[in-house]
């Protein structure tokens, strides 16, 4: 169970924290391979590694310790006693502390690297998990799991300054390279909240894929790739814009996202796998329509005063060049071809970019839901869906928990108000539409009548209420009756057989919800 991941400065190494074996796997970046497992307590967690790359400090979960590693041996040398639910460790720039989450007792513990001490004790509210240092060290932001919220804690003096609301259940953030925002994930919601640090505000909320983890930033600040555990994909968001450019696909249950310094390549621990994927993060998106427009981000080496860019045989529209990355309008095609840049020394290939023809919907099930949305799954049936972005019903925004080229399952979240919408489904290749998905409001049952009957069963009940068109079941204390409806404010139904008397509940359930109101059993007159 690979969670944790960070690679040393000069991206030579990634250390990995195996939780579910007790380790730490140390992997030799120019050739993908494991050089070394060094033995930990239990629960290994998360890691930072120090800025001089000589340590890897891990969180050791279940055994309440920050544990600090020799990378010249790979040994560990130290272990700082904090408590049980040590989670999220981060160094400030200079390595001389590190700031590690306690969960289980709501503090944030200060270590001085030093000596390998804890220097401060800082009181979180919330169930803090994620933590995230500033470029410049003045400040760290930590998610409250609990309250909703992050809380500021000003590094000089080691006080909370200020507590931000956020999404629901905020679990793990990260810092820009340049320090002017931080990205926080909403479990609860399948959400990124955008913080500006100059004025701690949530200045955008940015919707991504179910259960999202990690929201890692390429060293460039252009982009936030955020790991989504449920449908196994790493959403990569446009920082300028806040919108979500791509959804990448990775191995089973996706955790944590760390760049190389150069910003060519991703590391992810994909957690349910067991396994760590290597992302190309040279071609951003690496999808887009046939009818070409997208914009491109091209990141590499030696690419100034680039002459042409080529995607196959066709050349794109250069908007903006650096020594290090190339920000690009593809032209049109189809397929998958090569991008390539040329510049005065020659021409190299950069990675693939696929061209995504516009999808098409075929399906929906169910076609209706509550109005206050709900967990249960609806499938989206057509062609052409895979790399799919977001969908859409009305303008509720639904989240994708599953994607394949021919089948969306997502999960409706709460309508403004009920009534039929329209289905929008939104990919590289374009927009797809045609299909409607129905709000409807919760039922109600006003009146039974008659409201008692003989435990024999076999009464006719007339039920009186609000929403009861699209009824699926009623029950009598959780047994099926059958029923017919009458209209959207009358059902009937008759009362199936029962083993006792007195009261039960009559249950009608839709797919707007279920209501419930009471039928008495008696008992036959007998000598």
């Amino acid at each position: 169970m690979p969670q944790g991941i960070a690679l040393t400065p000069d991206g030579a190494r990634a250390y990995v924290a195996d939780r579910g074996s007790n380790t730490v796997s140390v992997i030799d970046t120019a050739t993908d391979t494991v050089i070394a497992t060094i033995p930990t307590g239990a629960g290994p967690t998360f890691v930072a590694t120090s800025p001089d790359g000589t340590r890897a400090y891990v969180t050791v979960n279940d055994a309440g310790l920050l544990s600090v590693i020799d990378t010249a041996t790979n040994a560990i040398v130290a272990d700082v006693a904090l408590g049980a639910g040590a989670t999220v460790v981060a160094l400030t720039p200079d390595g001389a502390r590190a700031y590690v989450t306690v969960q289980q007792s709501d503090t944030v513990s200060v270590v001085d690297t030093a000596t390998n001490t804890v220097t401060a004790t800082i009181s979180v509210p919330g169930g803090p998990i994620g933590l995230a240092i500033t470029p410049d060290g003045a400040r760290a932001y930590v998610a409250g799991l609990s309250t909703n919220s992050v809380s500021v804690i000003d590094t000089a003096t080691n006080t909370v300054t200020a507590t931000i609301a956020v999404g629901i259940v905020p679990i793990l953030l990260s810092a820009a390279p340049d320090g002017a925002h931080v990205y926080v994930t909403n479990v609860g919601n399948s959400t990124v909240s955008v913080i500006d640090t100059a004025t701690n505000t949530v200045v955008a909320t940015v919707g991504v894929s179910a259960q999202p983890r990690f929201p890692a930033v390429s060293p460039d600040g252009t982009h936030a790739y955020v790991a989504n555990a449920e449908p196994d994909t790493v959403s990569v968001i446009d920082t300028a814009t806040n919108t979500v450019v791509e959804n990448m696909d990775v191995g089973d249950g996706p955790t944590i996202a760390a760049f190389t310094p150069d910003g060519t390549r991703a590391y992810v621990t994909n957690t349910d796998a067991g396994t760590v994927g290597v992302m190309a993060t040279t071609v951003i998106p690496d999808q887009g329509s046939t009818a070409g427009g997208t914009t491109v981000t091209l990141t590499g080496h030696h690419l100034a005063n680039a002459t042409a860019v080529h995607f196959g045989a066709a050349r794109a529209v250069v908007t903006a060049n650096t020594a290090n990355s190339l920000t690009v309008i593809a032209p049109a095609g189809s397929g998958a071809v090569p991008v390539t840049v040329t510049t005065a020394g020659g021409t190299g290939t950069l990675g693939q970019f696929y061209y995504r023809p516009v999808p098409t919907l075929t399906d929906i099930s169910p076609a209706a839901g509550p109005v206050a949305g709900s967990d249960q799954e609806i499938v989206i049936t057509g062609r052409d869906l895979a790399g799919t972005l977001d969908v859409y019903f009305g303008p509720t925004r639904a989240v994708i928990q599953q994607v394949s080229d021919t089948q969306l399952t997502v999960r409706a979240a709460e309508a403004p108000t009920p009534g039929p919408v329209a289905v929008t489904v939104i990919t590289p290749g374009g927009s797809a539409h045609g299909l409607s998905y129905a709000y409807l409001s919760q039922p109600t049952l006003t009146s039974v009548d008659p409201g008692s009957g003989p435990v024999t069963g076999g009464t006719q009940v007339n039920l009186t209420g609000t929403g009861l068109t699209a009824t699926d079941q009623v029950t009598f204390n959780g047994t099926p009756a059958t029923f017919a409806v009458v209209s959207d404010t009358t059902l009937t139904t008759m009362s199936p057989p029962t083993g006792s008397e007195g009261p039960v509940p009559v249950t009608v359930t839709g797919p707007g919800g279920t209501a419930t109101a009471s039928f008495t059993y008696v008992s036959e007159p007998d000598v």
